[in-house]
């Protein structure tokens, strides 16, 4: 029985030992292979338990995605009227219909009367498409590189815990506190401005760009932007940082387009259960103060 209970212990001890081990381990695993890199948290209008989308704000994001990034990713769970629905970019609804139907990349339709599909220009309530059709014709046209569609990127991506294991459940403790929900926009931005000339002793596979934000440094995409070839606003400003920070709020919102009802709904819920909770507690001491006791 006591071989029994120590061996129990010793496997109790192990699997505990195993459990931080890895924690421990991965920064400096991470060093070595040159993989996470600490990412910077940014200040985002939309980011805590308040936070809003600003409106002027995604619309300088789209521009960078129309100008930057739809020649080769595609929006196809964001849709042209989201564009000037409340809570979003709020572009007026007849420049959208037109942008809509302007768009490079057309809707495949049908069928028709004779069976047949047929390409028409988009419309209103269609999706924001790509230039490429199918993820074949994508690789074929990016070298083997399959762009990914950006409609929930923002959602997919996130920034990894970099610090020591002993920190990481204060840190995640603070992230609780905070509401910080905002990962994949501090990813994208980081991503967007984190393109470098790789160092000395670093080995560049051809064909691929170093990195300093992604994971092993080295990425398929080359710059969308850079220091020199930003885009420029209708007032005439702009810069590298502008643009990152603008397109990764524009998609923070496509993948989250709901963020400002919910946050306002949710502060409703909450003073609704606020005032429930203080007639409760009035209606039971009117109740039993009558009640000798």
């Amino acid at each position: 029985m006591r071989f029994m209970k120590n061996a129990s212990l010793a496997t109790l001890a192990l699997a505990i030992g195993a459990a931080f081990a890895p924690s421990a381990l991965v920064p400096s695993a991470l060093a070595a292979e040159g993989g996470h890199a600490h990412i910077e948290r940014q200040t985002w209008s939309f980011g805590g338990f308040t936070g809003q989308y600003d409106t002027a704000q995604l619309q300088r994001g789209f521009q960078i995605y129309k100008e930057s990034c739809s020649f080769c990713h595609g929006l196809s769970r964001v849709r042209f009227r989201n564009l000037f629905e409340p809570g979003g970019p709020q572009f007026p609804e007849e420049a959208v219909k037109a942008l809509a139907q302007s768009w490079p990349n057309k809707i495949i339709d049908g069928p028709d009367n004779e069976g047949k599909m047929f390409e028409r220009e988009p419309k209103a309530f269609d999706p924001i498409l790509g230039p490429y059709r199918n993820d074949n014709e994508a690789r074929a046209s990016q070298n083997g590189a399959l762009p990914p569609d950006l409609s929930l990127v923002a959602k997919a991506r996130a920034v990894e815990y970099t610090g020591t294991w002993w920190a990481h459940p204060f840190s995640m403790l603070r992230d609780i506190a905070t509401g910080y929900q905002e990962g994949g926009p501090d990813y994208l931005y980081a991503l967007l401005t984190g393109y470098e000339e790789p160092p000395a002793d670093f080995t560049l596979a051809e064909g691929m760009q170093y990195n300093m934000a992604f994971p092993g440094h080295q990425i398929a995409m080359p710059a969308p932007l850079g220091k020199d070839s930003f885009i420029t606003y209708q007032d005439g400003s702009g810069s590298l940082e502008q643009n990152a920070r603008d397109v990764a709020a524009f998609l923070a919102w496509a993948a989250d387009p709901s963020l400002n009802t919910r946050k306002n709904t949710g502060w409703l819920v909450m003073l609704y259960l606020l005032i429930t909770t203080v007639l409760l507690y009035a209606g039971k001491r009117a109740l039993w103060s009558k009640i000798p006791h």
